[in-house]
């Protein structure tokens, strides 16, 4: 049978054709097998060019350059420096009306900024002022170098939990606040560095690890997580556990009864209330956007004069305190490059860095997206990397684009990354001239604002679609939020990344393989399980391979295959005895040589069973290393090879006709 098959060549016409066969039947059938198509093998290719290309496909997918190709040498430099510099790219056509929009949207989040500024630099146990140094200095570098107009930025609530959760391991910032702040500063630069090198080494693919499953749980256990710490200032507690898990901060709050105020209770409740009834506000009526985005400067406002009038900080109301006027000093002789520390700020930078760098990638793509504008997310790397090793320099501690602040800018009309500057200047006039007004301001409003604006993290219809969609996908969303409440944030993160690698890992070394079988009345072939029409062809085992081929799955490819060649050949009667056995490698992207070896063990064994092994429409790569295989040893010779599996099954059936006794 083989030797007949291999007999074929090519006829006078370029077409296939074969052996004379004496009478009608046998003339028709070979008719019909002169249709079969042959498998072409890729166009020869030299290992360098082979090597740039996966090089090129690797680290610059979008080809950036590619507006470069044609351009005069001119124009070139002046394309280099606006990919550069994206703010000449639009500063040139900027227009009064563009302003116009522009100067609402940075007023409306300077509203929203100054008062998160001050929140989250407490949430991170640092002063408030460097929560508004952090939203002064961050957002001018960004609107020379970020590419998104929508993207807000500023200090972020979880990126702030993890470094002030992380930094208090080892420093108390009550007792050493000098050294903390270092130790703040210094992990911001890292940070910075880790992100500027993802998007110079076009590394962007590694937040990728981070997926939605692990986002969602990690978000709403951080939410979580970040609310409980304001029961502090909530409660008016003075003596509170340093600790981030659910336990132990309940067991504090519960041991320390006699510390709570009701005068501090009372007012969080009413300003809670305001602020979550704002948000919902804006939530149902889009176009009350400005409500939410207002409410937490109005609450600051409000309760600074309140405090002020009635002199509540004698009663039991913690509050702010002196803020010192002016800008941001500068920081780079506090960076602080110990041995003693080193590890622990590189790991914080680290943890800090990818976490605010995938928040602010995410964010800004979103809003593109509904803006239909691309922003280049290796260029964004370089703008939030670049824009914190400046603010770790500038008395700054991480930043990144907010999505509530950026949601705020886009509903409130911003045109350009001009809200910025805007934003930018308006606290700058805060910190100049309007410091002193912060004095009387009440903890307990700052903490009312990080739950309202955290709350928003925990995505419940999220949540629930991950569930619907995919049960692994929620084992890995549940651990992430689990390993958050109970552990701590940074291990939470770990245990989650760590679930999601193991899936990944799981799909290749046990890739999904299935049995064909033929829709009647037609040549397609689909999964039996999945198909209720498709039917098995008697005398063959189609079997089709989803996955790379490579040293990690081989064994359990050989394994699989040979139990269902043992469960057919048992379960065969003489009219459906096993002959052939057709491996689809169509979904086969790649091969290794542990792959190659593969193919030739399994073309022996079968070989043995007195069965015979067809292999159709390998891919490129795939049929390039076949043909070296056979080049070198001869193992797989052109009559085993076929493009599709109705051809196969035509053309062996009719072998088998012709060669039946």
């Amino acid at each position: 049978m083989v030797g007949m098959r291999g007999a074929y060549g090519y006829n006078d016409n370029g077409n296939e054709g074969g052996v004379v066969v004496g009478g009608g039947e046998a003339e028709a059938e070979i008719a019909a097998m002169a249709v079969l198509h042959k498998v072409a093998a890729p166009p020869a290719q030299s290992t360098a060019s082979k090597l740039k290309a996966r090089v090129k496909e690797t680290f610059f997918p979008d080809d950036p350059f590619r507006g470069f190709k044609g351009k005069p040498l001119t124009t070139k430099w002046v394309m280099a420096v606006q990919y550069l510099f994206p703010i000449l790219d639009w500063v040139p056509s900027y227009s009064f009306s563009l302003f116009k929009s522009d100067l609402v949207a940075g007023l409306t989040i300077a509203s929203l900024a100054i008062p998160q500024g001050i929140s989250y630099a407490k949430l991170a146990s640092l002063p408030p002022i460097i929560g508004l140094y952090s939203s002064f200095v961050p957002p001018m570098v960004y609107a020379v170098l970020g590419s998104s107009r929508d993207l807000a930025v500023g200090p972020v609530s979880i990126a702030s939990l993890i470094m002030g959760s992380m930094l208090r391991q080892a420093v108390s910032p009550a007792a050493e606040p000098l050294l903390f702040l270092q130790l703040a500063f210094t992990s911001t630069f890292f940070a910075g560095l880790v992100q500027a090198s993802l998007g110079i080494l076009r590394l962007g693919f590694i937040i990728d690890f981070l997926s939605k499953a692990t986002l969602v749980g990690f978000m709403a256990g951080a939410a979580i997580i970040v609310s409980l710490q304001q029961l502090k200032a909530l409660l008016g507690i003075v003596h509170f556990t340093t600790e981030m898990g659910l336990v132990p901060v309940m067991a504090s709050v519960i041991h320390h009864t006699k510390e709570w105020s009701w005068q501090t209770i009372l007012m969080a409740v009413c300003f809670l209330v305001l602020l979550l009834t704002a948000r919902h506000v804006s939530m149902k009526w889009p176009k009350l956007f400005w409500v939410s985005a207002c409410a937490p400067l109005a609450c600051v406002i409000v309760s600074t004069l309140l405090v002020f009038l009635f002199k509540a900080q004698k009663h039991g109301i913690s509050i702010i305190g002196q803020l010192k006027c002016g800008l941001n000093r500068p920081s780079w002789d506090k960076l602080l490059f110990d041995p003693q520390y080193l590890g622990l700020t590189v790991k914080t930078g680290l943890v800090t860095g990818i976490i605010s760098l995938t928040e602010g990638v995410a964010v800004g793509r979103t809003f593109a997206s509904l803006k239909d504008y691309q922003v280049d997310g290796n260029k964004e790397m370089m703008a939030i990397g670049l824009m914190n090793i400046v603010g770790s320099c500038t008395s700054c501690y991480v930043t990144t684009g907010a999505f509530s602040r950026s949601a705020v800018n886009h509903n409130a009309g911003c045109k350009t990354a001009m809200s910025n500057v805007i934003m930018a200047l308006t606290v700058m006039v805060t910190l100049l001239f309007l410091m002193p007004l912060f004095v009387y301001t009440p903890n307990v409003v700052l903490g009312a604002i990080i739950i309202a604006a955290v709350i928003g993290l925990i995505d419940l219809p999220a949540v629930y679609n991950i569930w619907k969609m995919d049960k692994m996908d929620f084992l890995v969303c549940l651990c992430a939020f689990a390993g958050v409440i109970f552990i701590s944030v940074q291990q939470g993160l770990a245990i989650a990344v760590g679930i999601s690698i193991f899936r990944v890992l799981l799909q290749i070394t046990r890739p999904k393989m299935m049995i064909q079988g033929n829709i009647k009345g037609t040549d397609i072939y689909r999964n039996l399980h999945q198909y209720k029409d498709a039917q098995r062809v008697p005398g063959f085992l189609i079997l089709t391979v989803e996955a790379p081929i490579n040293f990690a799955n081989t064994n359990y490819l050989n394994e699989r295959i040979k139990r269902w060649i043992e469960e057919e050949s048992s379960a065969g009667t003489k009219q459906s005895e096993l002959h052939f056995v057709i491996l689809d490698l169509s979904a086969v992207p790649a091969i290794d040589t542990s792959g190659i070896s593969f193919l030739i063990d399994l073309k022996k064994s079968t070989e043995k069973h007195g069965l015979e092994l067809i292999l159709v429409n390998p891919t490129g790569e795939v049929m390039e290393k076949i043909q070296r295989a056979n080049d070198a040893h001869g193992h797989f010779k052109s009559d085993i090879l076929y493009l599709t599996t109705g051809e196969a099954v035509a053309s062996l059936s009719t072998f088998s006709k012709m060669t039946a006794p």
